[in-house]
């Protein structure tokens, strides 16, 4: 089973040549060339996300949930329909008030949101979270609370779980070890295969130029095993889909 995590880079008009309307085309295209089951994206727009709903065949948008705000940014959920089933979905404010449209708290920037469904692809028995946020920017304080709010709301449940987005931290830091330390069953799938924990970065700004750090994770519990991970530096002639570079991993179980 293939995942992906994607942030797209809202559609800022001021990205000039890096714009929305220069790139859509490519990011549909890497994304059906590398034809994840399960892919989880982050910043898109309304706009965006419709753009994408309708060039993406075979592939639904995980929303029927949603309260749909077109001044939002929503991480979201898009999976092969013709692969997967589909149960039980929903979503909540990484907030002191997480059933509030658009709340925020502890300094947070933007309002931010974690998604998710249960899945089982067909022809097999088990149900598994698929899980997409996007934590803030700017606060360190509503990132830690933001993972811990995800941590209480899922790990007590008995299904297995796969977690993707930006977490706005390299590895190792704070929010890293919340969800990967404290007796928690969830694995970093890139250090699963990739022996060297240096080198490796998900930002680019359109450059294709690796800086800062890798902040783009997928994480996941037993049963899952990782075959491959991979950071996914395609363009069309130095041209980029995003600023962030999408991140793709292979598994089985």
């Amino acid at each position: 089973m293939r995942l992906m995590t994607f942030n797209l880079r809202f559609a800022n008009p001021e990205d000039g040549p890096n714009a929305w309307e220069y790139r859509k085309e490519l990011v549909a295209e890497i994304i059906l060339n590398r034809g994840p089951h399960l892919l989880g994206t982050q910043e898109g727009t309304v706009p965006q996300l419709e753009y994408l709903a309708g060039h993406l065949p075979r592939y639904r948008p995980l929303i029927s949930h949603r309260q749909t705000d077109p001044t939002c940014q929503y991480p979201t959920i898009f999976y092969r329909e013709d692969l997967l089933q589909a149960g039980e979905s929903g979503e909540f404010w990484l907030s002191e008030t997480p059933a509030v449209h658009r709340s925020l708290s502890w300094g947070s920037a933007f309002p931010r949101l974690v998604t998710y469904g249960l899945f089982r692809e067909k022809e097999r028995e088990l149900w598994f979270y698929f899980i997409n946020t996007h934590l803030d920017h700017i606060s360190a304080q509503a990132r830690l609370e933001g993972a811990r709010m995800i941590r209480e709301f899922f790990f007590s449940r008995e299904q297995p779980m796969i977690l993707v987005g930006d977490f706005n931290e390299p590895p190792d830091s704070p929010v890293y070890r919340k969800f990967l330390e404290e007796d928690s069953p969830l694995q970093d799938t890139w250090r699963a295969v990739h022996l060297s924990r240096m080198g490796a970065t998900t930002q680019h700004n359109f450059a294709g130029l690796p800086r800062g750090s890798r902040i783009d994770w997928i994480l996941l519990t037993p049963p899952f095993r990782v075959k491959e991970a991979l950071i996914i530096t395609d363009n069309q002639k130095g041209r980029y889909p995003s600023d962030h570079f999408p991140y793709a991993v292979e598994v089985e179980y």
